[in-house]
């Protein structure tokens, strides 16, 4: 009946979410979200008028759970999302960012024995640590960060390739630079300093806001690994998903209160004692080959969320 059987973990998360919106758009696939409901909503989860979407709670940590899952539908293809987000979250608690380890390793395993094709995997600019080399190529720039976060997600790379070495399952990974969107929470910069604007309350930033990030629209992100799917694209192999257009987190914050014309003051604190690299440019040249158009820039972006005043207004529990 189904084309293609998807398994999305941390569906109900902001990027696993709106993955699972466009993919339910087509009635040949058939699209299982799981979550633990740690960093999820269950409202993210999108409504298909083809039936073909269904949530299951699940922890994706423990075996017995995500195997039940795994064992009863034959999926072709795995996005495997979920994971302990946020800088103040992780540092906060490493021994569960840890954790994630026993996911990515549960997913690898039912995954060789229950015939997927391929395991998207979402890792993470931190990878990179305080890189020396800019832009940051996939395979040029050194990984060498050591927060857990960042090794958590160095480890998941080495497990796909490793498996695919030993067990034949194809992989993709993609490495999330900074993404923002409607239903992105308040624990990121760009929701955070939007909701602050809209309240006219303070922006706060860290040190001389000095530090430079890119800011990649989701529709940008969604769409490179939709292509990646659908035109068997990048197997095997690691794709940088962001933008190449640097801003500082001061500017961002200025661009922000004029959009949304707010009388928010701008506040410094002190740096953050770990984990707020002062650069992050990613090399996206093969993004762009992928998606073959410009990405959204970062003020159409922001008008996008901003002016249409579809910013979901939740909070992590």
């Amino acid at each position: 009946m189904y084309k293609r059987k998807i398994l999305i973990t941390g569906g109900a998360g902001f990027i696993g979410s709106s993955l699972a919106e466009r993919l339910v758009k087509d009635a040949e696939n058939l699209v299982i979200i799981v979550d633990n409901l740690f960093t999820g909503f269950t409202e993210n989860i999108p409504e298909s008028e083809h039936d073909n979407c269904r949530f299951v709670k699940c922890d994706v940590n423990n075996y017995y759970e995500i195997s039940q899952v795994m064992q009863s539908t034959a999926f072709d293809f795995v996005f495997h999302y979920a994971a302990v987000v946020g800088v103040k979250r992780t540092l906060a608690n490493p021994v569960t960012v840890l954790d994630d380890i026993q996911g990515i390793k549960n997913i690898l395993d039912l995954s060789k024995n229950t015939g997927v094709k391929r395991v998207f995997y979402a890792s993470s600019s931190e990878i990179y640590g305080e890189s020396v080399e800019f832009p940051q190529n996939e395979t040029s720039t050194p990984l060498n960060s050591r927060l857990p976060y960042a090794v958590v997600k160095n480890i998941g790379e080495a497990y796909l390739k490793s498996y695919k070495q030993e067990y034949g399952i194809d992989f993709t990974i993609f490495r999330f630079f900074n993404t923002y969107g409607a239903k992105q929470t308040k624990d990121f910069v760009v929701s955070k300093f939007i909701r602050a604007a809209k309240n006219n309350e303070p922006i706060t930033i860290y040190g001389d806001g000095l530090q430079t990030r890119t800011f990649c629209y989701v529709d940008d992100n969604i769409s490179a690994a939709l292509k990646c799917l659908y035109e068997d694209l990048y197997i095997n192999d690691v794709i940088n998903i962001g933008n190449d257009i640097e801003i500082s987190i001061l500017r961002l914050a200025e661009v922000i209160k004029s959009i949304c014309n707010s009388q928010s003051e701008i506040i410094a604190k002190e740096m953050l004692p770990e984990g707020d690299m002062m650069r992050r440019l990613p090399d996206v040249s093969k993004m762009k080959e992928l998606l073959n158009r410009d990405l959204v820039s970062l003020e159409a972006g922001l008008d996008k969320i901003i002016k249409v005043n579809n910013l979901v207004k939740k909070e992590y529990v």
